[in-house]
């Protein structure tokens, strides 16, 4: 209980943005090579949380999706971690070395869009991609999706794509129950399609008033993709 109330009292940083530069989510994980088996690292788990920066910038606690929270064995610094005193929404690997306390493995950021209205876009680009998978938290709090991005360099260059999340609308019943359509936006940039790379993206959804059904809008490369979630 502490714990989610240190949480709740500080700033969160979700990178949030009308579109979000791709090039920030191609995963920067700061990882050590391991193997497979019976290793160093064969009990690792990963999962998405949220990690605690303190006054120094550094990283020095987490809680998962599940609702765990672990402390680090070592502060952890990465040259994105730019706000202290905050919270940054993560991909995390790690070892667990007893009940309250974790040993990091690896770590990245995850970029996290909440929803405009859509007619603060000046452009609602829906560029085709392709989605892997899509949950909820247990939390209901956020909304995962594990895409596939087809992307490509231009003179030793590989460009941003951007993406954003637009409300279409919110329509609440006669018995009171809200459903909320978003629509996933993305701009291709003119970037070549050469290869496909797996990226993760999640969606905050509001802390209040929080609807009742979510109907999410993709446009895939086998055609529009409509995927309905209740928090």
């Amino acid at each position: 209980m502490n714990r989610q109330r240190e949480i709740t009292n500080k700033k969160v940083w979700y990178a949030i943005l009308p579109f979000f530069l791709f090039s920030i989510l191609l995963f920067a994980c700061e990882t050590e090579s391991y193997e497979t088996g019976q290793g160093e690292y064969s009990l690792m788990q990963t999962d998405l949380g949220e990690l605690t920066v303190n006054g120094q910038r550094q990283g020095t606690s987490f809680i998962t999706d599940d609702g765990d929270s672990y402390a680090l064995n070592a502060p952890y610094t990465a040259k994105w971690i730019e706000t202290p005193d905050t919270v940054y929404r993560t991909l995390i690997y790690y070892n667990k070395v007893n009940a309250s306390q974790a040993e990091l493995v690896a770590i990245g950021m995850i970029p996290t869009l909440t929803p405009r209205e859509h007619w603060k876009f000046k452009e609602l680009p829906q560029h085709p991609l392709d989605v892997e998978s899509a949950w909820l938290s247990k939390s209901g709090k956020y909304l995962n999706m594990g895409l596939l991005i087809k992307t490509g360099r231009i003179d030793d260059e590989e460009p941003a794509h951007t993406i954003g999340l637009a409300q279409d609308t919110l329509l609440t019943h006669p018995d009171g129950h809200r459903t909320v359509y978003y629509r996933f936006l993305h701009d291709q940039n003119g970037i070549p399609e050469y290869y496909t790379n797996r990226r993760y993206v999640s969606i905050l959804l509001p802390s209040e008033q929080r609807p009742d059904t979510i109907r999410l809008h993709i446009q895939t490369y086998d055609g529009p993709l409509e995927r309905t979630f209740i928090p």
